[in-house]
């Protein structure tokens, strides 16, 4: 089986990579400017925001299955039209796939978001990753659209984040609540998603919604450092405006796949 996973340097990307590779998949992994770091995935460079280029790799690579990940917070052409040429190309050559999507469409309510949910965007990124999923679900609706949130691990942007904030260097939301899925459970639960016939939504989250201050002070209890020092605001008071409480329910994940999705408690204790 080939596998072309669109951005291989990305923090997941890299993850589904590795662990294709390690399962004896036949890995092609793209990248726009930072390098694919992973041994054993042929690495190609690519523009996702031009539709031909794309069209021409996923031509010559002629993948059985293609995992989509890149999206850059600030440019609707990555994060939307980018997603669409992916989707399009791979319809084209007949590759199953699986589009990585995020909480981050939904406007925040308390009551948790199940996996066909309508998107209900409030600010631009949100709103692009709700236009992603239009297209792939127009241009193939066999395809997998994975909805996920924080994602953690060693390495993290977010773990990163909380240390800095535990040493006076950043500031933690305590008006924010996500539910942080672990790198290596996600990119564990994509694959089976490759190898699975679901199409459609998918919840793929933790099952623990905290705040990003929450997470700040499980950090310093896994690393024993004090917390009294943790720096906290709101992103209201930021002048953000951006969702806040995002609760993804993925208790259909949770009965679908092998991969058991663990909870940021207990990937921090």
């Amino acid at each position: 089986m080939t596998l072309l996973v669109v951005g291989a340097s990305g923090f997941l990307g890299a993850e589904v990579c590795r662990q294709a590779v390690a399962a004896g998949q036949s890995v092609v992994g793209t990248y726009h400017s930072a390098a694919v770091a992973v041994l054993g995935v042929a690495a190609r460079r690519l523009d996702v925001t031009d539709r031909a280029a794309v069209r021409a790799l996923l031509t010559e690579v002629r993948p059985d299955a293609v995992v989509s990940t890149p999206y850059r917070y600030d440019d609707w052409t990555v994060t939307a039209d980018g997603a669409a040429h992916v989707a399009y190309a791979a319809a084209e050559v007949g590759a199953r796939l699986v589009h990585l999507s995020s909480d981050a469409l939904h406007a925040g309510r308390p009551a948790p978001y199940l996996d066909e949910d309508v998107p209900s965007p409030v600010f631009m990124y949100g709103a692009a990753k709700a236009a992603a999923e239009t297209a792939v679900r127009a241009i193939d609706p066999g395809a997998v659209l994975v909805r996920t949130s924080l994602i953690v691990g060693e390495g993290s942007k977010q773990i990163q984040l909380c240390r800095d904030a535990l040493a006076g260097r950043a500031t933690l939301f305590t008006d924010e609540l996500r539910c942080p899925v672990d790198v290596a459970d996600l990119a564990a639960a994509v694959l089976e998603l490759v190898l699975s016939e679901y199409a459609g939504l998918l919840n793929v989250a933790g099952p623990d919604a905290v705040s990003r201050a929450e997470m700040g002070l499980l950090v310093a209890r896994q690393l024993g450092l004090d917390s009294a020092g943790l720096k906290t605001t709101t992103s209201a008071a930021s002048g953000l405006h951006r969702p806040a409480e995002v609760r993804l329910d993925s208790s259909r994940a949770a009965g679908l796949l092998r991969t058991r999705l663990r909870g940021i408690t207990e990937l921090l204790a």
